[in-house]
């Protein structure tokens, strides 16, 4: 029982981050990532992630509208 409530946290997680597009999770862990890093040296960072998300986001759906 325990087990199978597990398994369920999880596949709800995964179905979270992931969605329908690994490519869009992966884009937003890298931005943040990027973020961070550049966080670390004497450059402002604070645009970074959302100039990703700026461009990411037409990109997606884009690439969705021409799926159908």
């Amino acid at each position: 029982m325990i087990w199978r409530r597990i398994k369920a946290f999880g596949a709800f997680w995964y179905d979270f981050v992931i969605g329908d597009d690994w490519r869009v999770a992966a884009a937003v862990v890298s931005a943040l990532l990027l973020t961070w890093v550049v966080s670390r040296s004497s450059v402002p960072a604070w645009w970074i992630a959302p100039v990703v998300f700026v461009v990411l986001l037409p990109l997606s759906l884009w690439r969705s509208v021409s799926r159908r």
